[in-house]
């Protein structure tokens, strides 16, 4: 029976740790609302258990978690309905206590720092959320850490910048990467010169198994940072650059975000974001390296190239 199980496992991160997982030989359970989605994304592995589970029945979620002793958190929600972050974090915690497991791992973000007050940010930032996704994904930590300190569980959260990689559609470089493929125009969320970071996904999972091991990481909280300091301008323009494609930009700021968003529900939900784009937050991940380890980051220009061949395959008539 596999000891590791990832709950909200068909997402990008999800499929990158079971990647990791799988280049161990190591067996894992993936948990999800869609049978049929697991079994399209992992139903070829045969290291791989598939399991449903419904958030809202507390026998299911123990179900899900039994026999489990790691359980890696990646459950995500619409981006317009946040409030449910620490809802299902309260009932998966329960259902993972009554059922026996040990570990719980949170792969977490930066939204609950708010406004960075110096930049590299290491983990003793104050959190200090500034918006209603802040709040609830700070109310969804300290949840987990509240059942480490009773003794409940052992739980830790990874806080990862922003990402992109290989069949990753939620990154700000998705649409690039897409016209660079397909033609037409690029849209994205500007201003693009400022200071970013990013997480290449595929370098996530093999961290993530790294981490788990550590009986140390437990109790606190880490940081992946991105393969260094860039812009959305620079990365743009290594893909134009790989895909020898001139991109035709639209380049939408905060107020024109207000005003699309009173047509289109994500990108309303954007606004109160948007902040991560015009005041760089930059992560300093030298704990996580000195607890682990020094581990793999790809470059940008490697990155992106491996993103624009897959992209490039999939568009293959």
């Amino acid at each position: 029976m596999p000891q590791i199980a990832l709950f909200g496992a068909a997402g990008a991160i999800g499929q990158s740790i079971a990647s990791a997982l799988r280049s161990r030989g190591q067996s894992y359970r993936v948990v999800g609302r869609n049978e049929a989605g697991l079994i399209q994304a992992f139903g070829g592995d045969p290291l791989a258990e598939c399991v449903t589970w419904d958030p809202e029945r507390p026998d299911s979620i123990e179900a899900a978690a039994a026999g489990i002793d790691t359980l890696i958190y990646l459950v995500g929600v619409n981006y317009w309905q946040f409030e449910l972050h620490p809802q299902l974090m309260r009932k998966t915690l329960e259902g993972a206590i009554a059922a026996g497991v040990r570990k719980i791992l949170l792969i977490g973000t930066v939204y609950p720092y708010g406004l960075a007050q110096g930049n590299p940010v290491s983990e003793d930032h104050p959190r200090q959320p500034n918006s209603f996704k802040g709040r609830m994904r700070k109310a969804q930590e300290d949840l987990l850490m509240q059942a480490h300190a009773d003794g409940r569980i052992q739980a830790a959260v990874l806080r990862l910048a922003d990402f992109y990689g290989p069949g990753v559609d939620k990154s700000l470089l998705h649409n690039a990467v897409q016209a660079a493929v397909q033609g037409g125009t690029a849209d994205l969320v500007g201003p693009l010169d400022r200071p970013h970071e990013f997480v290449f996904v595929p370098d996530v999972g093999p961290v993530v198994c790294r981490l788990i091991e550590r009986p140390e990481a437990f109790g606190k909280s880490w940081h992946l940072a991105g393969a260094g300091v860039t812009s959305q301008r620079e990365l743009i323009a290594q893909i134009q650059h790989q895909s020898n494609r001139q991109l035709k930009l639209r380049v939408v700021g905060k107020t024109l975000l207000r005003v699309l968003g009173l047509f289109n529900p994500l990108l309303r939900e954007m606004v109160e974001m948007h902040y991560l784009i015009s005041s760089p937050l930059i992560l300093d991940d030298s704990a996580l390296q000195r607890l682990i380890g020094p581990f793999h980051k790809t470059s940008y220009a490697e990155g992106v190239r491996q993103t624009l061949a897959e992209a490039g395959n999939r568009h293959q008539p």
